[in-house]
């Protein structure tokens, strides 16, 4: 092989295949005109690629939201890791910088956007078992980390012995998705911000 060859071959495999172009900019497209309004024509004009390109690795338009719903539950899991699921700071340090954390995203594209999960819940779920049953699964998930939390709270005695932790975190979840909707309505994060005195001076003392 030259060295020329062989600095060609890596450049090529350096490059994003059209599938990671498709789901990266299709997630973006989706994210701001919706699932049902992003046509695969749009998801693949924006990624620059053929549009024979999305048929070659999705088997249909609902694979391809599955795998958008999973790419953005990456930065959640990430987030969760880092604040709700994080032994090294006290539990109720760790939930308000996981809230804060929600209003950060929210602010990234001018409250324009929402929720992904709220977004493919409210346009999807009732077309799409699959996609019902992954959402499902990830609020599942998001209200188990946040249980985790406040029961790491009750055992530090942040908060009362007596606190519901499995009831109180699925209220949060519903109320973070219900802020972020009309976070998304009004172009404006004080929806979102209003939840943090809410939950601590009300809910967690």
């Amino acid at each position: 092989m030259t060295r020329e060859y062989g600095q060609a071959y890596c450049f090529e495999m350096a490059k994003p295949s059209h599938r990671e172009k498709i789901l990266n900019v299709g997630m973006q497209v989706v994210h701001a005109h919706g699932y049902a309004g992003a046509s695969v024509r749009d998801i693949t004009q924006a990624a620059g690629v053929p549009q024979g390109s999305f048929t070659n690795h999705f088997a249909s338009k609902e694979a391809f939201g599955l795998e958008i719903i999973d790419l953005y539950f990456l930065e959640t899991r990430k987030t969760i890791a880092a604040t709700l699921c994080n032994d090294t700071l006290p539990p109720l340090e760790r939930f308000g910088a996981f809230l804060d954390g929600s209003v950060a995203r929210a602010k990234k594209n001018e409250m324009r956007n929402g929720c992904l999960f709220g977004n493919f819940a409210a346009e999807a779920s009732d077309h799409s078992e699959l996609i019902r049953d992954r959402l499902v699964a990830i609020f599942s998930e998001i209200q188990a980390a946040i249980t985790y939390c406040l029961k790491a709270a009750v055992s530090e005695n942040e908060i009362p012995q007596s606190t519901d932790c499995d009831s109180l975190a699925s209220f949060m979840v519903a109320a973070l998705q219900g802020a972020q909707l009309m976070t998304k309505v009004q172009r404006n994060s004080a929806p979102l911000e209003h939840l943090r005195p809410i939950f601590f001076s009300l809910l967690l003392q």
